[in-house]
């Protein structure tokens, strides 16, 4: 079967286009390698606690994200959170803690793209291991299965990205020597609840972490459920430890700055994000070769955060759509 689009990626993105895509009548086959939507909008379940342990929130700069903000509201996908917020350390440019809205999807930050995800044909679970183009896109995936498509829309992280369309491909460089700072996540549940001076903060004092969460506090969550986020250069010089390790060495960090003894943990796991957030974010939106109807779209593209993922979906949507 022919595909009118492939989309490389189910997260903000790569959801976003295909949504918008198969409303304008395409036959959309959305490929992700993991198991569920979302991406870095994702959510751990661990017993009966949950962990947003990639993006934390977003927010709407713009009108038009404002507008899809109060649809999704409207139709009860996303809630307003209003943590009692910190800064330690300096205000770091985090001047407006208690003015900007912040949002989360519910029950978990993928909340919203795996509604997007039900409407759409999703593959989970399939790695597209090579891209090739003759007349129309070919995907061989990595187990065997072969996909055909008029036209294709990556949204993997721009390494990845670069490494699917080989190095002779005119947009390989611009790819691979995009820069992304990593970030280890710390999830922790303590046996009991807490009593903290905040519910999230932003550090700027402290090498190791930056980001600090009650994941707990977010509409739709229960248990005393923690995130914290390593800063880039911790995590650039700890990338390659296991998870184990990591989680190990970040828990004494978390339980200081809550002022609680480790032994009322319950449990930590750690998550690596390899690449979390680019070094130099643009705003072309999306990169094209309208020759081969290929579109790479993702938040890096647009400012970073998750409006910019939305965004940059959408206009790699609108591209799409108008070529033979």
């Amino acid at each position: 079967m022919m595909f009118d689009t492939l989309v490389i990626g189910a997260g903000w993105a790569g959801l976003t286009a295909a949504a918008r895509l198969t409303e304008a009548g395409q036959r959309v086959q959305v490929v992700e390698k993991s198991r569920g939507p979302g991406g870095r909008s994702a959510t751990r379940r661990d017993d009966k606690n949950r962990f947003d342990h990639g993006a934390q929130y977003f927010t709407a700069r713009s009108a038009a994200f404002g507008r899809q903000i109060q649809q999704w509201r409207d139709d009860g996908w996303i809630e307003k959170w209003t943590p009692r917020l910190a800064v330690l350390g300096g205000d770091g440019g985090h001047r407006d803690t208690e003015n900007v809205q912040r949002f989360v999807a519910v029950p978990g930050m993928n909340g919203v793209c795996r509604r997007l995800a039900e409407g759409l044909e999703c593959r989970f679970r399939s790695r597209v291991e090579r891209l090739e183009f003759e007349a129309h896109w070919t995907a061989m995936l990595e187990d065997g299965e072969v996909i055909e498509a008029r036209r294709v829309l990556v949204t993997a992280p721009p390494a990845q990205a670069a490494a699917l369309l080989g190095p002779t491909h005119p947009l390989h460089g611009e790819l691979a020597g995009t820069v992304f700072h990593p970030c280890i996540t710390l999830m922790a549940a303590f046996e009991r609840a807490l009593e903290p001076r905040f519910d999230a903060a932003f550090v700027n004092d402290d090498p190791t972490l930056d980001w600090i969460a009650r994941n707990s506090s977010k509409p739709g969550r229960s248990g005393e459920c923690w995130v914290a986020h390593a800063t880039a250069e911790w995590s650039r010089a700890h990338l390659e430890e296991d998870v184990e390790s990591l989680a190990a060495a970040l828990a004494p960090a978390l339980c200081a700055r809550l002022e609680v003894p480790e032994a009322s943990l319950k449990s930590v796991a750690a998550h690596r994000w390899r690449y979390a957030q680019a070094a130099a974010p643009r705003q072309d939106g999306v990169l094209v070769h309208a020759e081969q109807r290929l579109v790479v779209a993702g938040d890096w593209l647009a400012g970073s955060r998750v409006e910019g993922a939305w965004s940059s979906g959408r206009k790699a949507a609108d591209w799409l759509a108008g070529t033979g």
